[in-house]
């Protein structure tokens, strides 16, 4: 009986993930998203957040809409697991040389990442624009390539928010 009711229980997780799956990869960024996910019954393995917004001031607005999306999401899942990756032009604000010109996005990343969120840019990206891992501050997290680094935590059950700026 026992393994009748795990099977269950299961089968209901994977169907309510299976549902959510096409409204989270379909790149808008919706507060509907959210919603949905802290409809789901169980907690998901995670979230990870998206941030392309191809924009130098991109995370002027991005990190701020993660944060208010982050309160949402653990005001439902209090443990959950997220992790933040951007690998546009934003990106490059997070470098040492303009943390004075972007106080407010610096200081809102490092309070993130000491909320146990890390904070990933995109290296491939940067060696192309000139810029090493070495340009960024010890808080931001250099992957190789942001996109392996988003399916990278697919691949182990976090769901996959998108953050772009919608057409105006």
């Amino acid at each position: 009986m026992k393994k009748h009711l795990l099977c269950n229980k299961l089968a209901s997780g994977l169907i309510a993930m299976l549902l959510t799956i096409p409204l989270l990869a379909n790149g808008q960024t919706s507060p509907d998203t959210i919603k949905d996910i802290i409809k789901l019954d169980e907690e998901p393995a995670g979230v990870v957040f998206e941030i392309v917004t191809g924009k130098e001031h991109g995370l002027d607005w991005a990190l701020p809409l993660v944060d208010k999306y982050i309160k949402t999401l653990r005001s439902r899942f209090p443990e959950l697991d997220i992790a933040i990756v951007t690998h546009g032009k934003e990106q490059f604000a997070l470098q040492k040389d303009k943390q004075e010109a972007n106080k407010k996005v610096h200081s809102l990343s490092q309070q993130l990442v000491k909320q146990g969120i890390p904070l990933h840019v995109c290296e491939t990206y940067a060696e192309r624009k000139g810029v090493t891992a070495e340009d960024f501050p010890a808080y931001v997290n250099v992957a190789s390539a942001g996109p392996a680094q988003i399916n990278d935590y697919v691949a182990v059950g976090y769901l996959k928010v998108v953050i772009k700026k919608p057409v105006d």
